[in-house]
């Protein structure tokens, strides 16, 4: 795979050119590693990775790891993150959705313990479903519509989960499982249907900002550089069991939707559609376990990450 032997650890990132993925793989060649990113690009873009072409300690494979994984040489670690993550494109293929769950899930794990690697599992904050226990903590089991429209996300994570408690229990395996909060930042795809880009392009576009529901649902947003810090805290631990990675700060839909129109200098309007079915009331991660096993918590306040993600949407749009 890499052209010479090297003392670099090398880790495996599927969804290597996804938002996240991308990201992991910049933070992770910064630390020194080897990566070999892996995407079929049903919703990753190599764009996400242009300026890692010609890079030699980074390698992109084209692949669908629902389908056998071949990955030449020793691997340190595997980080599990191809999914598609938003409503729009769980819904848009649910299909695949609930194979990178569960087939790709174990394709990965099956990788690692070929190889003797650590496995992070990218979990999600839809493991709690539409919660009744706010904030929720990682003991909380969730409260999740197994048939409902959003089912085909929320039970892949929580299989993909399951299937990773159990390679850790019955082979031994060193595995991590981080339930991701919401996330924002620069190389979120423009029209992905989650509420930061949503509303971002509508703001710069001058359009109506559309707020489902009242707008009193609350959500908790996350800048990418402290999710992904978190990660690889994780990573390096020697903690098993779920860790939510997030910020704490609540904030609803629609005081989310005044600030973006105030950072955007936007006369847009905001236009009000009926909540979709399942959608969360409420979301808040209890991060006490983070900050006790792994040190962390989240440095970047919500004004300047915005402004870096409006930034680069700026950039994209021309405006």
């Amino acid at each position: 795979m890499f052209e010479k032997k090297s003392d670099k650890k090398t880790a495996v990132v599927t969804g290597g050119a996804g938002f996240l993925g991308s990201h992991l793989s910049d933070r992770l060649l910064a630390e020194g590693f080897r990566v070999i990113a892996i995407d079929n690009l049903i919703t990753g873009n190599t764009d996400n990775i242009e300026h890692l072409a010609g890079n030699p300690d980074f390698k992109f494979i084209r692949h669908n790891v629902s389908e056998y994984i071949f990955v030449p040489g020793p691997v340190d670690y595997v980080f599990h993150f191809a999914s598609p993550a938003s409503p729009i494109d769980y819904l848009e293929h649910p299909i695949p959705t609930l194979k990178v769950g569960a087939l790709g899930t174990h394709n990965t794990l099956g990788l690692a313990k070929d190889k003797g690697a650590t496995f992070l599992l990218a979990s999600t904050s839809e493991c709690y479903g539409d919660p009744l226990e706010h904030p929720q903590s990682e003991d909380y089991w969730g409260h999740v519509n197994p048939i409902g429209p959003r089912g085909v996300y929320d039970e892949a994570k929580r299989f993909a989960e399951a299937m990773t408690m159990a390679y850790h229990r019955f082979h031994g395996m060193d595995t991590k499982i981080v339930r991701i909060f919401n996330t924002y930042g620069p190389r979120m795809r423009l029209r992905d249907g989650r509420v930061v880009p949503a509303f971002i392009s509508q703001a710069l576009n001058n359009e109506p900002l559309t707020v489902f529901g009242d707008g009193s649902q609350t959500r908790s947003f996350c800048y990418v550089s402290d999710l992904i810090d978190g990660i690889v805290r994780l990573a390096l631990s020697d903690f098993h069991e779920p860790v939510n990675i997030g910020n704490p700060g609540e904030m609803t839909i629609l005081d989310f939707a005044q600030k973006i129109l105030a950072l955007t200098g936007s006369t847009a309007q905001i236009v009000f559609k009926p909540l979709p079915v399942d959608d969360p009331r409420v979301r808040q991660p209890d991060i006490s376990r983070a900050k006790r096993l792994l040190g962390w918590q989240p440095k970047v306040d919500f004004e300047s990450g915005v402004r870096e993600t409006i930034g680069y949407f700026k950039q994209k749009l021309g405006v």
